[in-house]
């Protein structure tokens, strides 16, 4: 287990991978589509939100709690519920895989900036993100405006440094492999 920069947010690493594919729940209705560790975690009363990645678990606390009231539990808890090997993620739906297949697809098919802008969050971006236990998606780029947005995801979402991050890091970096092209980043849940 790691702390993240985000006070309400802890990660949670495993040694097996637990999923091919990011996904986060904001709710039990949400996770019981899908991931029945995800709906067990969400059973603990201080749970707020799951994101789930390739060798982790982000866990997101009510702020009723602190995390050392709570942290040896949801270790334990997910601990065991590996080491037991029970079902991680089920199968999506077809109409779900299909949605999310053609977005990858879409995303993979861009080309020009925004293609050039996945690129960079893929190879320069997402792994600090998820070394903090969060997760960065590109969403739309505005030619017009020079603006693009982005999902923050797991610990980076709603975290207070999320901004900085942001502005600082991400913006700048941007600005500076693509000069005139970017303006401005923005996270459209952030």
């Amino acid at each position: 287990a790691e702390v993240t920069p985000n006070p309400a947010v802890m990660k949670f690493g495993s040694n097996k991978v637990l999923t091919q594919q990011d996904v986060e729940y904001k709710n039990i209705d949400e996770a019981s589509k899908s991931s029945p560790i995800a709906e067990a975690l969400f059973n603990l009363p201080f749970v707020k939100e799951v994101f789930i990645s390739d060798n982790y678990i982000s866990v997101t606390k009510y702020d009723m709690v602190e995390w050392n009231e709570v942290f040896s539990e949801i270790r334990t808890f997910i601990r065991e519920y590996l080491v037991s090997d029970k079902l991680i993620i089920k199968e999506l739906p077809k109409s779900t895989k299909e949605v999310e297949k053609n977005e990858q697809q879409t995303i993979q098919e861009l080309t020009g900036i925004p293609g050039e802008i996945v690129s960079i969050l893929d190879e320069y971006i997402k792994p600090a993100v998820a070394g903090d236990g969060g997760n960065i998606a590109f969403r739309s780029y505005d030619e017009q405006n020079k603006v693009v947005s982005v999902i923050l995801q797991g610990a980076c979402s709603g975290c207070p440094s999320s901004t900085a991050t942001l502005k600082n890091g991400i913006e700048t970096l941007l600005k500076e492999m693509l000069p005139n092209k970017v303006n401005e980043v923005v996270a459209l849940n952030g």
